[in-house]
């Protein structure tokens, strides 16, 4: 929660990623299971757009399904509910099938797809791959990364990525604004012991920004992302 009584962002795409995990499960893939065989899921874009963020004790419902297949890659599609049934907010992302060892991807298992089907409804009409990158020079923060930042697949979820980039925004707009809606975008994996350094630029007066993660060991871009704020 925030200081509001507020499900945080980050609270919201964890949840995302509980309803995939479960999906996973649903059919006798869980995490773990894959994990096992070495193998797991990578976000590598997606879209966040939220009518409102719900508040402390409310009972929400997350739909997910798959809206279509390449070799070794899937798109998920969300939608958020509350308990009356409304929509509140929605999601999209691309997800990669990826053997954990060796670092790339692997066609996905065909009694997966099977199992999952796929709906070609999508939740919204997103190009998520359509990213702007900043260049160095508009550095805002800084953080390490530790232990506890890397996942199952062995660099940092993108969970985390999500918490650094809301970090280093002003308190302005932390206090007084909410998120809207986000577009990012990962390129490269980060790891234990390395920095990221976070960049952003207030591109419009309606607070939009731009955001640019990279490392401090060789400057690899690592993600990206545009944000909206809409006053509280």
């Amino acid at each position: 929660m925030n200081k509001h009584g507020e499900a945080t962002p980050t609270a919201i795409l964890a949840l995302l990623e509980e309803a995939a995990a479960e999906h996973c499960h649903d059919i006798d893939y869980s995490l773990h299971s894959l994990e096992k065989q070495n193998i797991g899921w990578v976000l590598v874009s997606g879209t966040i757009d939220m009518v409102r963020y719900p508040r402390y004790k409310e009972k929400i419902f997350i739909r997910t399904w798959i809206s279509n297949y390449s070799l070794i890659r899937g798109c998920r599609e969300n939608i958020i509910y509350d308990e009356a049934g409304a929509e509140i907010g929605k999601a999209s992302g691309i997800w990669v099938f990826y053997d954990i060892e060796k670092q790339k991807p692997v066609p996905i298992f065909e009694e997966i797809k099977t199992r999952w089907g796929f709906n070609p409804e999508i939740a919204q009409d997103v190009e998520l791959d359509k990213i702007r990158v900043l260049e160095a020079g508009e550095e805002k923060a800084e953080y390490d990364i530790n232990r506890s930042d890397v996942d199952s697949n062995k660099h940092v979820n993108n969970i985390r990525y999500f918490h650094w980039l809301i970090e280093s925004l002003p308190d302005d707009i932390l206090d007084n604004y909410s998120l809207k809606r986000i577009n990012g975008k990962f390129f490269h994996g980060a790891y234990f012991g390395e920095k990221i350094k976070v960049y952003y630029r207030d591109e419009t007066e309606d607070k939009m920004f731009l955001h640019t993660m990279r490392s401090n060991i060789d400057d690899r871009l690592l993600a990206a992302a545009h944000t909206t704020w809409v006053k509280k």
